[in-house]
């Protein structure tokens, strides 16, 4: 009797079909993964430009219909959101044109944490807190100077997530406080 041995092409292929494949799950998470990451990095830039009072960037982070609801009301459209920085631009500079302590210039920054994202194909929602902290008085100390959450709506739009609304609840202001405790469910 003759003794068959397979070939490496064989021994091959059964190893192949052996070998644990990648599951819908795994796909599904990675791409979770980078859909949070992105959403993590529009979330930044936000603050970025806002903290560094970039118009033009901070519109960008939404749709061109994009509503921001803040202490002040409810903005529509990137023009209308541009204009809202330019005007905390030319209020930031005209304080410091009017500063006579001869301290260096006061700066706030802006911080996201405990950020929650679902999403659901091309489009998202996410909830964060939010603090801002400044150095605006006499000794340039750091200071908490308001605290709140961010409720979100984004949508994918040519590759980038952006905002589509971005609600501000501010815990300093009695008509932006949230109406009870953020929870992590919609």
């Amino acid at each position: 009797m003759r003794h068959v041995r397979p070939s490496l092409a064989l021994k091959f292929a059964m190893a192949l079909m052996l070998m644990p494949l990648p599951s819908m799950a795994a796909s599904k998470g990675q791409a979770y993964a980078a859909d949070r990451a992105e959403i993590e990095n529009l979330a930044a830039r936000y603050l970025f430009a806002l903290d560094g009072r970039d118009a033009d960037t901070y519109a960008s982070t939404f749709t061109k219909d994009g509503i921001l609801v803040y202490a002040a009301g409810e903005l529509q459209g990137r023009e209308a959101i541009r204009d809202m920085v330019n005007s905390l631009r030319a209020r930031a500079e005209e304080a410091q044109k009017k500063d006579t302590s001869q301290l260096r210039p006061a700066r706030g920054r802006h911080n996201i944490t405990n950020l929650i994202v679902e999403v659901d194909g091309d489009k998202a929602i996410a909830k964060s807190y939010w603090t801002s902290v400044n150095n605006n008085n006499p000794e340039r100390r750091a200071q908490i100077s308001a605290y709140g959450h961010y409720e979100d709506q984004l949508i994918r739009v040519d590759g980038k997530w952006l905002f589509s609304r971005r609600e501000i609840f501010n815990e300093q202001l009695d008509h932006r406080a949230a109406p009870g405790a953020p929870s992590g469910s919609w």
